[in-house]
């Protein structure tokens, strides 16, 4: 059946892209800006720190955007374009357990699961069956149903960047907690192009792990990507379409069946385990 844990991980994707992004903007030391423009544009006579906090504000302050994820230790991916309203369009997907296509809008959630997702989580024939009986047909509900509720808390771009902007400056670190040994430094990389947008690099390099904020050149200087490698696994995160409005599109009645079928299917599922394991 779904479990609220498998639920959780489109949020918890969310979480690790907002760590990351707090990663590279907190730390102590900044590399000294150059002295010549180099293709930097106004970025040219900015430090490395001043450029990722530039970043960060742009990010905090942004009204809507396009985020995508993804990482070598989850096959969870998400891309969705999503509101400071809590609206969003886009999809969940899980590797070989499926993908789930999602509307938000308000309170009202409609999602559209593949045939992968419904046999990955029916036994036997009832996930062809479902497959079959659902193929493009979007479920509906509201937040008050605990799965739609996990699965679209990854639209939430408010509490997405509250997460980036990270712990309020004078909060202090947990008493015994240990202070970092060394101080990271951030240093600006060479321009190059991100979905064909100018953008800046800029390097945080602390303990083995390297991560890169890549930062648009022209107009406002919004975080584009960011990387993170450590101990041979990474995480990529997107970021486009700022200021983009979240189509109000939602699926017609035609096309959807409510949210109670799911839970009539996963019921029903779990009656003929308990059967068989009697």
């Amino acid at each position: 059946m779904i479990s609220r844990r498998r639920a959780a991980t489109a949020p918890a994707a969310l979480t690790c892209g907002a760590a990351l992004l707090v990663g590279i903007a907190c730390t102590g030391g900044a590399a000294a800006a150059g002295d010549s423009d180099g293709g930097e544009g106004d970025l040219a006579h900015k430090s490395a720190q001043q450029i990722s906090d530039d970043a960060l504000h742009q990010l905090v302050a942004a009204q809507s955007l396009r985020l995508r994820t993804r990482t070598s230790t989850d096959p969870t991916t998400l891309d969705l374009t999503l509101d400071r309203a809590g609206n969003c369009t886009g999809a969940v997907a899980k590797g070989s357990l499926g993908r789930v296509e999602l509307v938000k809008r308000g309170n009202e959630v409609w999602m559209k699961p593949d045939a992968a997702f419904w046999k990955s989580q029916l036994p036997g024939d009832k996930g062809d069956r479902a497959a079959a009986k659902y193929k493009d047909t979007y479920l509906h509900g509201t937040t008050r149903n605990a799965f739609l509720r996990g699965l679209s808390a990854a639209c939430d771009l408010r509490a997405f960047q509250k997460s980036a902007a990270g712990p309020d400056k004078g909060q202090q670190p947990p008493s015994g907690a240990p202070s970092p040994s060394v101080t990271p430094t951030l240093t600006k990389g060479q321009p190059t192009t991100q979905d064909g947008t100018r953008v800046l690099p800029v390097t945080k390099k602390v303990d083995g792990a390297v991560q890169t904020l890549y930062v648009a050149i022209d107009g406002k200087h919004y975080p584009r990507k960011l990387t993170a490698e450590a101990d041979h696994q990474s995480a990529t995160i997107l970021l486009s379409n700022y200021g983009t409005p979240v189509s109000d599109r939602t699926p017609p009645p035609s096309r959807t069946a409510d949210i109670s079928a799911l839970d009539d299917l996963m019921r029903g599922s779990e009656g003929q385990q308990d059967t068989q394991t009697a």
